[in-house]
């Protein structure tokens, strides 16, 4: 049996949404993704993960959940590390660190955000891909799955097979960067260090399946909120645009939020009715859902 010393790492994908951007917290530049070594004193890896994000940013995590776990034995001095990603969500704050910065998430992967026209896929990514494919048809039918092509639907939790899909293809720079022989001419997109921006793509999937089934968009608006600014978040974060009508009657069908009583300034100066999640949406967050009309 070896008895290697092993190292624990956590990785942290921060998300709140400020201005209808949803954005991550990151260091080295917008480089990278938030890590730090488990200390002895931490009594969990979420106790630990906290702590670090804390200290940080000196703003409380919210709903905090596990992505994955990985391990990597190309690390210097013979130790075996053991990477472990979380997910956060919090809200936007001043960094203490002149090394940490929120970035919006659709700098690393602009073909991710349909809210509004863009010929990113249509004339830039399509044509890459169709000469990747080739005559595999295999590979145009992957193509045409996950960028909804040739009559299919886009889904928007398919973020990380995208990305593994353009990685393989050789257009992103994470791909160059493995792959010398490639050529230099990677998509419009960010690279990130390691494997972060795929760290980054499984947390954008994560959430944006989770909105549609548990209330979680709660932790990243304030504790008073406009049914405008609750439905530009879940248009941030799903990266699509939602049907006004339709998405109000099914807020107020499920029973999710409650008036305050209270107005603030709206668009053109007219007020528009306060909000607040029901307690009993908030105690039961843990179990109960919803279903968001997203426009396909």
């Amino acid at each position: 049996m070896s008895h290697d010393p092993v190292q624990a790492e956590l990785i942290a994908v921060l998300v709140a949404v400020t201005h209808g951007d949803p954005r991550v917290l990151t260091i080295e530049s917008g480089t990278a993704l938030p890590s730090g070594q488990l200390e002895t004193g931490h009594r969990s890896l979420q106790t630990g993960l906290r702590a670090w994000v804390e200290r940080q940013t000196h703003h409380p995590l919210g709903y905090v959940e596990q992505l994955y776990t990985f391990t990597d034995q190309q690390r210097p001095h013979g130790l075996r590390s053991i990477s472990i990603s979380y997910l956060g969500l919090s809200r936007e704050g001043a960094t203490t660190d002149p090394d940490t910065a929120w970035c919006s998430w659709y700098i690393y992967f602009p073909w991710e955000d349909r809210r509004r026209p863009t010929s990113l896929i249509n004339r830039v990514i399509m044509p890459r891909l169709a000469d990747w494919s080739g005559d595999n048809t295999a590979r145009r039918l992957r193509v045409a799955s996950l960028f909804g092509q040739e009559g299919r639907l886009w889904n928007e939790e398919l973020v990380l097979q995208r990305y593994e899909l353009l990685y393989e293809a050789g257009l992103v720079q994470e791909a160059i960067r493995a792959r010398p022989s490639l050529p230099a001419d990677p998509l419009p997109g960010s690279a990130m260090n390691h494997d972060h921006r795929r760290i980054l793509a499984t947390a954008i999937a994560r959430l944006r399946a989770k909105i549609k089934y548990r209330p979680v968009v709660f932790e990243l608006l304030p504790s008073t909120f406009t049914m405008l600014e609750l439905q530009q978040a879940i248009e941030a974060l799903a990266g699509q645009t939602l049907h006004k009508p339709n998405f109000r009657r099914l807020i107020e069908q499920q029973d999710l939020v409650e008036e305050t009583g209270q107005v603030s300034a709206g668009l053109a100066g007219r007020p528009a009715k306060l909000f607040r999640f029901r307690p009993s949406v908030l105690e039961e967050r843990e179990f109960s859902g919803t279903k968001l009309p997203l426009i396909r």
